[in-house]
């Protein structure tokens, strides 16, 4: 069954100003309406508890964000030239925007209300698809992020849960999570962030992530192996759709039902999760896959043909929920595979031996 046990709903983070500040990224203009608008016309809204985003406060965006990052970022103006733009990552990636200091706010307001109604017990599952911009440095934007929402979450998260375990499926590895999770002592006893992110070759599947993040995550796999070990309290999980097929930065060929079978496992393990979004920048997929998953997560069924709503005349010209896969080999072999799945295996056994479980 794909839903969290016990009579709680899963919370759903929206309102019209989080959807407004996530779609002023001009690399994604307009997706999370999009997401938005396609939930509700499946009618998934009525199952869940949506919650507006409550904006954070320079204190907690300080959390992690250095000083003069924030500084910069309250008073940062579009279309003027600022010397020192280029020391903190705005630039191509990261333009400076119009009420940029609003939008940083938002955003991270959005993961943060979605980990306090995991942390109040609210809910066993909280979803932010428009959160996830887990690229963003301590005192820098980098790959279109200008805070990182996933770092501030997990502290938020570790008020009330000693251990997190970070789940990234995006295709572009994050790095300040890893960061975070490097300076805070990971490997202590007390609490840590374990963070699980896996490279491989060009993600090129036809089926799907199948059979490789399934095996990865399969009972006899890793995802349960690391569990036994680590024994989180909390799950984060980066739902990245710039892995589906068809990504214009993305280039794998991934399906959301193979990226489904991944989340399953997720959601397997019972625990307080919350689920953000990330990259995706094939806007009508990245709504596919999040409505997708939300379905899931409710375990419901949704029809294959796209409901009718202000969006419809995007989803053509086939007007389908499907992503199918392209025609592009794997780019991985057999034994690139068992490389990486050894490689994850010795990494567990090494986490063993320094939480004192070996």
């Amino acid at each position: 069954m794909m839903t969290a046990k016990g009579p709680l709903q899963a919370c759903y983070v929206a309102d019209p100003k989080l959807l407004m500040c996530c779609d002023a990224v001009p690399i994604i203009r307009h997706r999370a309406c999009l997401t938005h608008s396609l939930i509700t016309a499946y009618g998934l809204l009525d199952k869940l508890k949506v919650i507006p985003s409550v904006s954070a406060s320079e204190e907690e965006v300080r959390k992690f964000h250095s000083e003069e990052y924030v500084d910069f970022l309250k008073t940062a103006e579009a279309n003027k030239e600022d010397v020192s733009e280029d020391e903190f990552g705005l630039g191509f990636d990261c333009p400076v925007l119009e009420n940029m200091w609003m939008i940083v706010k938002q955003i991270a307001g959005g993961t943060l209300t979605a980990a306090r109604a995991l942390v109040s017990r609210e809910t066993n599952i909280a979803i932010n698809w428009c959160g996830g911009w887990h690229h963003a440095q301590r005192d820098s934007a980098s790959g279109f992020c200008y805070v990182n929402d996933v770092v501030l979450g997990i502290l938020e998260l570790r008020t009330k849960f000693d251990k997190i375990l970070y789940i990234d499926l995006d295709i572009h590895h994050e790095k300040s999570a890893n960061r975070r999770r490097r300076e805070s002592g990971t490997a202590n006893r007390q609490g840590s962030t374990v963070h699980f992110s896996i490279a491989i070759h060009m993600a090129i599947f036809p089926t799907g992530y199948s059979p490789f993040l399934p095996s990865l995550l399969s009972s006899a796999s890793t995802l349960y192996n690391l569990c036994e070990v680590y024994m989180p309290d909390a799950i984060v999980c980066q739902c990245g759709a710039d892995v589906i097929s068809g990504d214009p930065l993305g280039g794998a060929n991934v399906t959301p039902e193979g990226f489904k079978s991944a989340i399953r496992h997720v959601l397997n393990l019972n625990k307080p999760t919350l689920f953000l979004g990330g990259g995706g920048y094939n806007k009508i997929n990245a709504a596919k896959l999040w409505t997708s998953i939300t379905a899931s997560i409710l375990n419901m069924s949704l029809s294959p043909e796209i409901p009718e709503h202000q969006y419809f005349p995007h989803y053509g010209p086939s007007f389908e929920l499907e992503v199918t896969a392209g025609l592009r080999k794997s780019e991985n072999t057999e034994k690139t595979l068992d490389d990486t799945i050894r490689n994850v295996h010795y990494n567990i056994e090494h986490l063993a031996v320094l939480l004192g479980k070996k």
